[in-house]
This record gives structure tokens, C-alpha cells and sequence, in this order.
């Protein structure tokens, strides 16, 4: 009951937070951009808070607890694709979002492309996005489960509503400055975690001789970093290293930046850190298989763990860590999901006339339909891998190739980019279905997407004039 109390101590102080900070939200620009005025400090924390969720705690550690350390690849794939955005493709996007007063991708890929372009890749984010929300808000229930015993359901629908409130309130601004406490808050706990878990069970040696008594387990492989075998290792760096490049909702925090320096610094500085992170909650996750060997359900590893094999101070603190970061990603995928509806859709297509006052009032009402939406979507999938999967591969084979060739050149026309993202998502669905997941050779259902849509790209660019540069 006292780590309850501290949750929801915790997540008052977050709202008040949010409420306080959102007094200064009066512009759409504020709730969207930040008024392009993030320092380097907040864009690293609301870029690392962002990426710091279910998949990067609860669903590593459990992939720590099934695969061992070559989980790494999950979150490690991630960091890869961050530091590709921070260093190259952020910069360079951000240019133009600020010479034109772009607000999402949707606005760059209509200046782009056209305006078509622009509503096809609304209606894929959409149907991605409310399935990375319903991952955050699965991940939550869990966390609330084996702190108060809450049944999941009702936890991930009380975590959505927490995220509705606060995020509501002020959008980016507010978020950036919520996302620095919940980073310090993720920082302090992982770092005396870890160490204190892993000593906890008699260190590495420990785990070397559980794995090896385990019969289910193969003992080179559990602690290999390659001990998934390439093809999965390219499985998911073929989904998450584009994901994390090209994920409008990441994107469109950098676009908050005050200038490109801060793009470079934040954001690149976000990608080490998390390569560095990745090895904590996998780490956590092998500490859980040896203290927990028969879990029914892996993915309670990290709460478990959290809750019982940690003293009680730090198991709250860490309780709070994860629930943070739940929370911040959540907040990241509906600022995502939100402001693409209304600025893409709404304003764009319904309400053409609409004045800044009407933007962002339309934005905080589609900002509680779409977390209406992720709550009752988690309470449908019940798993937060399979969730994450969903988002990542649509992302992937949908934007990577007509969002970075229409950075780095000017040939392609929309025509390009709609044929490629019109036939790349049927083919990877084809792929999958045909090969029952397993893709063509060593080419993941993702990754012959990927290639499916860069091949479509250059057939119609070559065929079709040169659209005029950017």
C-alpha cells in the first residue's frame, strides 16, 4: 500500500506539473512545437522519456527473461536509429520545418508531395499509433497489477486517463517539462537497480549457473549478445532502426528544438545513452529467470522483480521509474496521434477556415478520443509485444523510403510516394501471410516491405519528371 500511495503521489505531482506549465500554452504553436523554443536539455529528456516505454522496460526485460543478453537488439536497434536521426536526418528536416512553419510530417509531406500523400500517411499513423498506445497502456496495467493488485484491465484504463489529463493540458511544452522529471526519476532507479539486483542473486556467475541448470535453455546463446541468431538480430533491426528514424511522433519533437545545434546535440546525446541503456532491463529480465525460473507470464518479469526481489524503498522507486516511463511514452505516441488528426485531418480537410483558437481546441478533444481509443484497444490485444510489433513494421515499410528520398532528392513526385506506401504495406501482410512470419530467406516480411516500397519508388521517379526541390 505504501508504493500505491507513492504512485499516486507521484502521478498528482505529474499533473500539477502539467496544469502548471500548460498556463503558458495560449497558441496552437505552444501545444504543437513548443513555440520551437526547447533547449538542449528538454529535447533530450522528452526525446529519451518518448523512447523509454513498455518496449524499452517491461517488453525488454522480458525479452531479457526468454533470449538472455542478446535482448539487446530490441532497445539496441532503437539507439542506432536515433543516433541516424540526431545526426543526419533531423538536422535537415528541421531546416525545413522551420523555414516553412511546419508543425507535423503530415505538413512536410504535403510540401513535399501533395496533399494526398499527406492524408494516406495520417490514416497509417493512425492505425499504428493506437496500437503503440495500447502497448504503453498494457505495460501500465501490468505495473498497477502487482502494486495493488489491480486487475490489468482496469490498470491500463486508469494509466490512459492519467495520460489524457496531463497531456491534454498543455501539449509539447507541458510534456517536455514533465518528461525532465521522469527521466531524473527513470535515471535514479535503473542505475541503483541493476547493480543492486544483479548482486542480489550472486552476480554473473549466478545467472551463468541457473542457465546452465535450466534444461530449457541453451547456456552459449542466453549470454551471447548474438545469441538470437542473425535472422532475428536483422528481424528487428530491419523494423526498429527506420521506425526510429522516421517516427513522425519523434520527429515532430525536434521540431520544438531552437535551432539545428540543439537537433544534433539532444538527440544524438538521447541515442548513446539509450545504446547504453539498452543492457539495464535485459539485464533485469536474466536477474528475473533466476529468481522467478517458471513464470507463466514472462512479461510480468520486470514488475515481479520489482515487487519481490528488490527491497521495498527500491522496488518503489523502480515501480515509479517504469510507471514513468509508461506514462511519457504514451504521452509521446497521443501527442502523435493527436496532432496529426487535427492538423491533417480536421483543420486540413474539415475546417480549412479554422482559427488558431479552433486548432487547439479541436486538437485537446481529438487528444481524449484517441486515448479513449488506445485504452479500449489495450484491453483488446492484451500484449505489448505484439502491439509494438504492429506499430513498428507499419511504420517502417510505409514512411522510411518516401520520407528520406524525398529529403535527399528532388526527383521523386508524389506519385512515387503514394504508389510506394500504397503497395508496401499489402506485401509485407502478403510475405507474412504466405511465410507464416518467417520472410524470404534472410529478409524479414519488414524488410522485403521495405525493399518492395524503395524498388516501387525508383520505378515511378524514374518514369516521372523532376518535382521541384524543397
Amino acid at each position: 500500500m505504501v508504493t500505491l500511495l507513492v504512485l499516486i503521489l507521484y502521478s498528482a505531482a505529474l499533473v500539477a506539473l502539467s496544469l502548471f506549465v500548460s498556463r503558458r500554452v495560449t497558441r496552437s504553436t505552444d501545444f504543437f512545437v513548443a513555440g520551437r523554443q526547447l533547449s538542449p536539455a528538454l529535447l533530450f529528456s522528452t526525446f529519451l522519456a518518448a523512447n523509454l516505454g513498455a518496449g524499452t522496460t517491461v517488453g525488454a526485460a522480458e525479452f531479457g527473461y526468454r533470449y538472455g543478453l542478446s535482448a539487446w537488439w530490441w532497445v539496441g536497434s532503437a539507439g542506432i536509429g536515433s543516433l541516424i536521426l540526431g545526426l543526419f536526418i533531423g538536422p535537415r528536416i528541421y531546416r525545413i520545418a522551420s523555414e516553412h512553419n511546419l508543425y507535423t510530417v503530415g505538413d512536410y509531406l504535403e510540401l513535399r508531395y501533395s496533399r494526398v500523400v499527406r492524408y494516406l500517411m495520417a490514416a497509417m499513423l493512425w492505425l499504428g499509433s493506437l496500437s503503440i498506445l495500447a502497448a504503453q497502456l498494457i505495460a501500465l496495467g501490468l505495473v498497477l497489477n502487482v502494486v495493488a493488485g489491480l486487475p490489468s484491465a482496469w490498470g491500463a484504463a486508469l494509466g490512459g486517463v492519467l495520460v489524457i489529463i496531463y497531456f491534454t493540458a498543455g501539449g509539447l511544452l507541458s510534456s517536455a517539462w514533465v518528461n525532465l522529471v521522469q527521466v531524473a526519476v527513470k535515471a535514479v532507479g535503473f542505475s541503483l537497480a541493476v547493480p543492486w539486483a544483479l548482486s542480489g542473486v550472486g552476480g554473473w556467475g549466478a545467472i551463468r549457473t541457473a542457465v546452465e541448470q535450466n534444461p530449457s535453455l541453451a547456456a552459449e546463446s542466453y549470454l551471447s549478445v548474438t545469441g538470437l541468431g542473425l535472422e532475428a538480430i536483422l528481424r528487428y533491426a530491419v523494423i526498429l532502426i527506420p521506425s526510429f528514424i522516421v517516427s513522425p511522433g519523434l520527429i515532430q519533437k525536434l521540431y520544438g528544438a531552437r535551432d539545428e545545434s540543439t537537433v544534433r546535440k539532444a538527440v544524438g546525446a538521447q541515442g548513446v545513452v539509450l545504446l547504453l541503456y539498452s543492457f539495464m532491463p535485459v539485464t533485469l529480465g536474466m536477474v528475473a529467470m533466476v529468481r522467478f525460473p517458471h513464470l507463466d507470464n514472462p512479461g510480468l518479469a520486470l514488475p515481479k522483480l520489482l515487487a519481490e526481489g528488490l527491497p521495498a524503498w527500491l522496488g518503489g522507486l523502480m515501480l515509479a521509474a517504469i510507471f514513468s516511463a509508461e506514462v511519457s511514452s504514451a504521452d509521446a505516441v497521443l501527442f502523435m496521434l493527436t496532432t496529426s488528426v487535427s492538423r491533417d485531418f480536421v483543420q486540413t480537410a474539415l475546417r480549412r477556415g479554422s482559427n488558431d483558437a479552433d486548432l487547439l481546441r479541436i486538437t485537446r478533444v481529438t487528444a481524449v478520443a484517441a486515448g479513449a481509443a488506445g485504452i479500449v484497444l489495450a484491453l483488446w490485444l492484451q500484449s505489448i509485444l505484439a502491439a509494438l510489433e504492429i506499430f513498428y513494421s507499419l511504420l517502417a515499410v510505409s514512411l522510411f523510403v518516401p520520407l528520406l528520398a524525398g529529403l535527399y532528392s528532388s526527383r521523386p513526385t508524389a506519385g512515387a510516394a503514394l504508389a510506394a506506401m500504397v503497395a508496401s504495406v499489402p506485401a509485407t501482410v502478403a510475405v507474412h501471410l504466405l511465410t507464416r512470419g518467417g520472410g524470404v530467406g534472410p529478409l524479414t516480411p519488414a524488410a522485403v516491405g521495405i525493399l518492395f516500397s524503395a524498388i516501387i519508388f525508383s520505378l515511378f521517379a524514374i518514369r516521372k519528371k523532376s518535382a521541384a526541390p524543397v
